[in-house]
C-alpha cells in the first residue's frame, strides 16, 4: 500500500511537470509570435525591456501610417475634383481644398454633411452607397449662395465609393464647362436647323411635284430624293423641338388635367398602321383611367417616341408591354406614377446604356437611316404604309428625356430580364398635380 502511494505521487508529479513544460512551450511560442509581429529579436532580456521595444515599434508603425495618410491627403488636395469623406453617421471627417473652393468654406470635421453641403441629392447618394456598398454615380443641379446674395446653380456629378468602417468617400465634379460646351453645341444645331427649314420645305414641294410628272422609269430616283428630304425635314423638326424644350422654363410649362391611359391608347392608335402589318400589338397593364396634371402635347410626343421605338425594333407577331401604376414615396422619390414600355427586341448594348439619351447617339451604326419613298397624294410610302414619326438620327430618346425633365420626372433604360428587350421606365412626380392623382381600376 505504501509503494502504491509513492508510485501515485511520482506519477502525478511527472504528469504535472509534463503539462508545465507543454504550457511553457506554448507560452514561449505566443511570445515569439508577438515579438515577430513587432520586429523584436527574441533575446534573453527582462520583460520590461521587451515591452518597451514592442511599444517603440508600435509607435513607429503608427507614424508610418500617419505619413501615408498625409501623403494621400496631399495628393487629394491637389486633385482637380472635390472630395469629402463621411463616417457611418454622415459626419464629415476630411475634405480637400477643391471642396472648400466649391462650397466657399472648408467643411469642419465632426459636422453633419447636410449642414455643410445643403444638398438632398448628395445626402441620398451617401445613403445609397452605405446601403448597397457599391459605387454610385449621380448628377444634379446644386444651388450655391454667392457673397453678393445671388444663387448660382452648378451642375455637379457625384461618385460615392464605400470605405472601411462604414465610411463613404464622395468625389464631386463641377460640370459647368461641360454644360457650356453642350449649350453652344445645341445652339449651333438649332441655328442650322432654322436655316435649313425653309429650303427643305421648298425642296420637298419640288420633289412632290416632279414625282407625278417624270417618266415611270425615273420615278424611283425622285422617290429616293423625296424620302431623304422627308428624313432631313424630320431631323430639323426634332432639333427645333429639342431646343424649344431645353429653353422652356419648368415653371411656365402649360399644364392641364388629362387621362394618361386615354393618351396612351391614342398614341398607339396613331402608330397602329405601322404595327399591324407586322402583327405587333400593345398589351396594357394598369388602371382604366389615371388623371394627371401635365402638358398633353409633350406627353403625347413622349408616348409616340417610346412606342415608335418599340415597334421599330420588335420582331413580328410580338407584343409591346405598357405598364402604368402609382408609385409610393421612397427615400429618393416623392409619390407619383410610373410608366414602363417593354418590347421583345434585341435590347440595349450594356455599355451603351449611359449614353442612349444623348443627342445623335445610335447604339447600332449598322441600322439603316433610309426612309421608304413617299406618295405625293397620301403622304405614305410606296407600299401604302405611313412613315415613322422620327428621323432615325438618335434624337427620339433625347426628346423623351427632355420632356420628362420638363415635368421634373426621371427616365431610365435597361434590358428586361424576361423578354430580353428594351425597357424604358418613366417616373413623374405627384407633387406637381393640383389635386392628388386619381385612378379608376379596370
Amino acid at each position: 500500500m505504501v509503494i502504491s502511494a509513492e508510485l501515485g505521487f511520482f506519477l502525478g508529479l511527472g504528469l504535472g511537470l509534463v503539462f508545465y513544460g507543454i504550457a511553457s512551450a506554448w507560452q514561449r511560442q505566443q511570445w515569439l509570435r508577438v515579438l515577430k509581429e513587432f520586429n523584436v529579436v527574441p533575446v534573453r532580456s527582462p520583460l520590461p525591456v521587451r515591452l518597451r521595444t514592442i511599444l517603440k515599434n508600435y509607435q513607429a508603425q503608427i507614424a508610418h501610417l500617419e505619413a501615408k495618410i498625409l501623403y494621400w491627403q496631399n495628393i487629394l488636395d491637389q486633385a482637380p475634383v472635390s472630395y469629402i469623406e463621411v463616417d457611418q453617421d454622415c459626419l464629415c471627417q476630411w475634405s480637400n481644398q477643391s471642396m472648400a473652393n466649391l462650397l466657399g468654406t472648408a467643411p469642419q470635421p465632426g459636422r453633419l454633411l447636410i449642414e455643410v453641403v445643403r444638398s438632398y441629392e448628395l445626402d441620398c447618394l451617401v445613403d445609397d452607397v452605405q446601403t448597397t456598398q457599391v459605387p454610385v454615380v449621380r448628377e444634379w443641379l446644386h444651388s450655391v449662395l454667392k457673397p453678393s446674395g445671388q444663387t448660382q446653380r452648378l451642375p455637379l456629378r457625384g461618385r460615392g465609393i464605400p470605405l472601411s468602417h462604414g465610411h463613404v468617400g464622395v468625389f464631386l465634379e463641377n460640370r459647368q464647362e461641360v454644360k457650356i460646351l453642350r449649350d453652344e453645341r445645341d445652339r449651333w444645331a438649332s441655328d442650322v436647323a432654322h436655316e435649313l427649314k425653309t429650303p427643305l420645305t421648298s425642296l420637298r414641294l419640288v420633289a412632290e411635284t416632279l414625282q407625278q410628272r417624270v417618266d415611270p422609269s425615273l420615278r424611283s430616283w425622285v422617290d429616293r430624293l423625296l424620302a431623304e428630304t422627308v428624313r432631313l425635314s424630320l431631323l430639323v423638326q426634332e432639333l427645333l423641338e429639342l431646343n424649344r424644350l431645353s429653353l422652356a422654363p419648368v415653371e411656365q410649362l402649360e399644364r392641364q388635367s388629362l387621362d394618361l391611359v386615354a393618351l396612351l391608347r391614342r398614341a398607339w392608335s396613331n402608330l397602329e398602321p405601322l404595327a399591324s402589318p407586322r402583327q405587333i400589338t400593345l398589351d396594357y397593364v394598369g388602371p382604366s383611367q389615371l388623371i394627371y396634371w401635365g402638358n398633353e402635347a409633350q406627353l403625347f410626343r413622349l408616348l409616340m417616341n417610346l412606342l415608335d421605338n418599340g415597334i421599330k425594333y420588335s420582331p413580328p407577331a410580338q407584343a409591346i408591354l405598357a405598364r402604368l401604376k402609382l408609385s409610393p414615396p421612397t427615400g429618393q422619390r416623392l409619390a407619383g406614377l410610373t410608366l414602363e414600355i417593354i418590347d421583345h427586341g434585341p435590347g440595349f448594348i450594356p455599355q451603351d446604356l449611359p449614353y442612349i439619351f444623348d443627342r445623335f447617339f445610335r447604339s447600332d451604326p449598322a441600322r439603316s437611316r433610309s426612309t421608304p419613298p413617299l406618295s405625293a397624294s397620301t403622304g405614305q410610302d410606296s407600299s401604302g404604309l405611313i412613315l415613322p414619326i422620327s428621323s432615325g438620327s438618335g434624337l427620339g430618346l433625347a426628346i423623351a428625356q427632355q420632356i420628362v425633365d420638363c415635368h421634373q420626372g426621371q427616365i431610365s433604360a435597361s434590358n428586361d430580364p424576361l423578354t430580353g428587350g428594351a425597357a424604358v421606365e418613366i417616373w413623374l412626380p405627384q407633387a406637381l398635380t393640383p389635386t392628388p392623382l386619381h385612378l379608376s381600376k379596370p
